[in-house]
């Protein structure tokens, strides 16, 4: 069996290499050659040039939003949560932090941080309302229907 399967294989060799000088022999048609414009070259570059500075403008903005605004990490800390943040000066900020039931209240500096004051946490509310956030008004009433919704309490209008 392995005999006249040798066999075949020579004889489809022989035939392939008989036809080999056939092929080389047919006339050969050259392909229509276009020729590409500059132009479409120069415009596929500035093209992809602008997307990408749209791109790295968008990532820039969104950073400087999410500094501007104070985007808080996902997955952050539960144990300690600052509460409220105000700069003093161009290194100089007040801090207050809640850790467990406790709020301190820290002065931060480029150098060092001291603990200004200790208050005990509000029972009633964990996070204050923010300043601008107040109770009267469709903003309050968002930021409050908003705050609900993140702790899982509905609450009808």
């Amino acid at each position: 069996m392995t005999l006249n399967r040798r066999r075949l294989k020579l004889a489809t060799f022989l035939v392939w290499a008989c036809a080999l000088p056939a092929y080389a022999v047919l006339p050969t048609v050259p392909s229509p050659v276009t020729e590409t414009s500059s132009l479409v070259g120069v415009s596929g570059l500035l093209q992809a040039g602008l997307g990408m500075l749209l791109v790295l403008g968008l990532i820039f903005l969104f950073a400087w939003m999410a500094k501007r605004f104070g985007l808080q990490r996902l997955g952050g800390s539960q144990v300690v949560k600052v509460i409220s943040s105000s700069m003093l000066g161009q290194r100089e900020r007040v801090v207050v932090v809640e850790v467990g039931t406790t709020w301190l209240v820290l002065g931060v500096t480029a150098s060092q941080i001291n603990t200004l004051h200790t208050l005990p946490a509000p029972a009633s509310s964990l996070t204050p309302t923010p300043p601008d956030a107040g109770s009267h008004g469709a903003l309050g009433l968002f930021a409050q229907q908003l705050r609900d919704s993140l702790n899982g309490k509905p609450r009808a209008l």
